[in-house]
């Protein structure tokens, strides 16, 4: 077709990243299935079928049995996620595996940084997170995604990794992260919601676009090799102006209430959810996006 021939954004599964939350116990969520969480051997059989399927890339996530206020499950070396790293490595060796890197669902207050006397404690966090990205490292991770959003943490993370030996591990900075309605499954599915309070302090306001190009500039001074921006189908002008900006790779995260709004209405039957799951994951990539982290990336596989 002509239509075909002229395209001008053609979407691809090796566009896609797959988020996985891995878990001591599974749970299956019917209504939003790619925010269930699985078991290690659970993960394998994940990780097989979106191998199998042509998905390039894993974006794991850790949800502990246990948590306490210095986020230790995070870092230790046999944590989940690290657990996961070394039993995915050796099998799936042609699959790129990336980690988030942040505190907020190993805290007893979900935050996503260290708490003092109330307030989120900025430089005590950057240790924290730069020993669980160094731990993520030594278990397999190819890329290590900082998304706390804590001023400096790109630096202190790319120090800890190239003193520890791992300079070849890229940085995947959630460099643009906005205090967005849009994260509740998510929060429901990583047990990461706040005991109190908000996130607003050090995630970005809604409505700034040059705030997210200055922290897109101060992220990559620091040694981000990826910047993103986070949700993505309300902040399409944000990928955009992120796009013109800069001439690095730049990941969208098109989260779960992204995913969740078009599994709801496709449910009642008000619109057709692969065409639409489709369509708003080649909307990213037409606003400029090189990589979209997408809970729909297994079924889009199959689609496409």
């Amino acid at each position: 077709m002509l239509r075909d021939l002229v395209r001008e954004t053609r979407l691809a599964v090796d566009d896609l990243v797959m988020p996985l939350f891995v878990a001591p116990e599974p749970l299956v969520n019917d209504a939003l299935p790619a925010l269930g969480r699985h078991t290690i051997d659970g993960l394998l059989r994940e990780a097989e079928d979106l191998a199998a399927a042509g998905v390039p890339a894993l974006l794991l996530f850790g949800v502990p049995e246990e948590k306490d206020d210095d986020a230790t499950a995070a870092w230790v070396e046999d944590g989940l996620v690290q657990q996961a790293l070394r039993a995915l490595r050796p099998r799936f060796p042609e699959l790129l595996l990336l980690t988030d890197v942040c505190l907020c669902a190993y805290t007893t207050h979900g935050h996503c940084g260290v708490v003092e006397d109330g307030e989120i404690a900025n430089d005590a966090t950057l240790e924290l997170l730069a020993r669980v990205a160094v731990s993520h490292a030594e278990a397999g991770a190819d890329a290590v995604c900082p998304s706390d959003m804590m001023d400096g943490r790109v630096g202190a993370v790319r120090e800890a990794l190239d003193d520890a030996g791992f300079g070849q591990a890229a940085i995947v900075a959630y460099s643009a992260k906005y205090a967005s309605a849009f994260y509740g499954p998510f929060r429901e599915a990583a047990d990461s919601t706040p005991a109190f309070g908000d996130r607003a302090s050090y995630q970005m306001d809604p409505a700034n676009v040059r705030e997210a190009l200055h922290e897109c500039e101060l992220d990559l001074a620091e040694g981000a090799d990826v910047l993103m921006v986070k949700p993505a189908l309300p902040y399409l002008d944000v990928i955009r102006a992120v796009r013109e900006r800069f001439d690095v790779p730049l990941a969208a995260y098109s989260v779960s209430g992204e995913y969740a709004m078009v599994k709801a209405a496709a449910a009642a039957g008000h619109l057709d959810e692969r065409r639409a799951a489709l369509e708003a994951l080649t909307a990213v990539l037409r606003a400029g996006a090189d990589i979209v982290i997408s809970y729909w990336a297994k079924e889009a596989a199959s689609w496409l």
